[in-house]
């Protein structure tokens, strides 16, 4: 790599030097115009030379994270958690309690399905801080049975390193392009320094977006969380023992269910329950005393004759 740069940096140095004894030869009316050539030649190679850097990605960044430079490492943390409850609102509230405690805040939020039908579910994505990204997903896996959590680490600082790099080049050469528009004595090379100076600056913002982008994946971490409301919780367990006692308390828990359910329905149908007993009391008696007077008239009448 260090053989490829010293070529690239030679390579530039002849440029500028041949473009110099070009600019020497040129007199009277045409100095200033020559001089800003050179400039912008040598502009040209002092690119080209960090551009062969640059393009060495891989050595220069890795050089870049050695332990004299001081450069930090850039990590992206993101989890995601599928979660359910049979207490939904309480959940959702423990929910919203450990974003708000580890200073964090939702970025979106969806969710649907009825109270009545007990069929509700809650989609979050949740932004905290780096530093309480641990705390917050023991604190969130508190709210409720947690059935699967997945969580991966992207090492974003070779990137990150180049960005900054970019950045540090782009303002240098802003900076010389600026002196060369203080310079500029003809139009035609103030406009060729100005249409520099826009595609420059157009870049510099660009990458500076970019950087802005990967701080806040940096220092603030993305939590994918999903919450449905059950009425008998999935089993989790992983022994034998664990999975019986788990079958047995959702076994339980659906009895019981059960069971309100089915008082719910006899509550929700008293009123017919009521109509139909008033009934029954009304017209049993009146049908009994109806089919005793046909039994007497039966009796009372002679038979017929054969």
């Amino acid at each position: 790599m260090k053989k490829r740069f010293y070529s690239f940096v030679t390579a530039a140095a002849l440029t500028a030097a041949m473009l110099t004894g070009c600019g020497s030869a040129v007199k009277g009316g045409g100095a200033a115009s020559s001089t800003a050539s050179y400039d912008m030649a040598a502009e040209s190679a002092a690119e080209y030379a960090a551009g062969a850097v640059v393009a060495e990605e891989n050595g220069a960044i890795q050089s870049s994270l050695t332990p004299q430079t001081g450069t930090e490492r850039k990590i992206v943390y993101t989890a995601s958690m599928r979660m359910e409850s049979t207490r939904f609102d309480d959940a959702r509230a423990a929910l919203l309690a450990a974003v708000e405690d580890c200073g964090g805040y939702l970025e979106s939020t969806d969710q649907s399905g009825s109270a009545k039908e007990g069929s509700r579910w809650v989609y979050y994505t949740v932004r905290v801080p780096a530093e309480k990204y641990t705390a917050f997903l023991e604190q969130a896996g508190q709210a409720g049975s947690v059935l699967n959590l997945n969580e991966s680490a992207q090492d974003i600082t070779m990137e990150y390193v180049d960005v900054q790099a970019r950045l540090e080049s782009l303002q240098n050469k802003k900076t010389r392009l600026d002196a060369l528009a203080d310079k500029a004595e003809t139009t035609a090379d103030l406009l060729e320094i100005e249409n520099q100076l826009t595609e420059v600056q157009y870049q510099l913002e660009s990458y500076t977006r970019q950087m802005k982008v990967m701080d806040n994946q940096v220092d603030y971490c993305t939590v994918d969380i999903s919450l449905r409301e059950v009425a008998t919780l999935t089993p989790t367990g992983v022994s034998f023992g664990e999975r019986i006692a788990d079958a047995f308390t959702g076994g339980w828990t659906a009895f019981a269910a059960f069971v309100q359910d089915a008082v719910v329905a006899i509550v929700y149908s008293l009123p017919l329950l009521l109509m139909l007993g008033i009934l029954a009391a009304v017209l049993v008696p009146v049908l009994r005393r109806r089919r005793q007077s046909k039994r007497r008239k039966a009796d009372k009448e002679p038979p017929k004759e054969q």
